[in-house]
Order: C-alpha cells, then sequence, then structure tokens
C-alpha cells in the first residue's frame, strides 16, 4: 500500500514542477528581458480594455530553492506618480535552480508609450542548508 501511495504522489506531482519545454522557450521569445545573478526574466506587455497585463516567466539561476516569490508590478507616469500596482504570489510556492516559473501581473490602469514600469522581486533563497537570505531586487523599464 505504501508504495501505491509513493507511486501516485510521484504521478500527481510530476505535473507540478514550473520548468517546461514551454516556458523554456517562452523565456526566449518573449519580448523584454532582464537578467540579473539570481534570476533571468522575460515579459511582454498587453493591453485589455482599461487595464494592463505584464505577463512572463522567470528562472532562478543562483539558489538551490527559492520559496515565497513575489513579483510586483508599478506603473509609473512621466511626472513620477505611480498610477498602478500589483503583485503575483507565485506558485507553486519552492522553485528549485534552473526552473522556469510563469507570472502574471494585472495593472488597473493602460499603460502608455513612455511610462516607466517598477518591477519588484522579493523571496527566501536556500542552497538547502539551515536558514537562507530574503532578498528583495528592482529594475525599472520604459514602455515603448
Amino acid at each position: 500500500m505504501r508504495r501505491l501511495w509513493l507511486f501516485l504522489l510521484t504521478i500527481f506531482c510530476s505535473g507540478c514542477t514550473p520548468h517546461s519545454d514551454v516556458n523554456s522557450e517562452r523565456l526566449k521569445s518573449l519580448p523584454y528581458h532582464y537578467s540579473q545573478f539570481d534570476m533571468d526574466v522575460a515579459w511582454e506587455v498587453k493591453q485589455a480594455g482599461m487595464e494592463t497585463v505584464v505577463e512572463g516567466v522567470a528562472k532562478n539561476l543562483r539558489y538551490a530553492f527559492m520559496e515565497g516569490i513575489e513579483i510586483w508590478v508599478a506603473a509609473v507616469d512621466a511626472a513620477g506618480k505611480t498610477r498602478g500596482r500589483n503583485v503575483c504570489f507565485v506558485i507553486p510556492r519552492q522553485v528549485r535552480q534552473d526552473e522556469i516559473f510563469p507570472f502574471s501581473v494585472k495593472l488597473p490602469i493602460p499603460v502608455d508609450s513612455g511610462m516607466q514600469l517598477k518591477f519588484t522581486y522579493k523571496y527566501n533563497g536556500s542552497d538547502g542548508g539551515d536558514g537562507g537570505v530574503n532578498w528583495m531586487q528592482s529594475f525599472d523599464w520604459t514602455v515603448p
């Protein structure tokens, strides 16, 4: 009976991994990219009526495990005023090194050319030992 449970658990969890050929291709093919020592991020921006969707994938480059990943996106106008902000809490909760995971952030406004999108990502990174590091990184991108 125990072997049956282990077999079923393996079958059910095999679909839970965020890394796939589809995500790998998206990482290469999406139009906008940012890379740092810890994460590679690729995205596209879609207008959806009076909203904007920032959709993409990211890859854990540095840590054996990243947990509790959050990706924040804020839209800032030319005057420096934040016009909209939202977050994606990445599921699955834990992403292994070299795995690629999708994200999607919906902003409550349409973005115009010249506006800045301020990306901030947060996570707890671990190399498998006790503890880990709480990390936050941010970057700006100008809408073409």
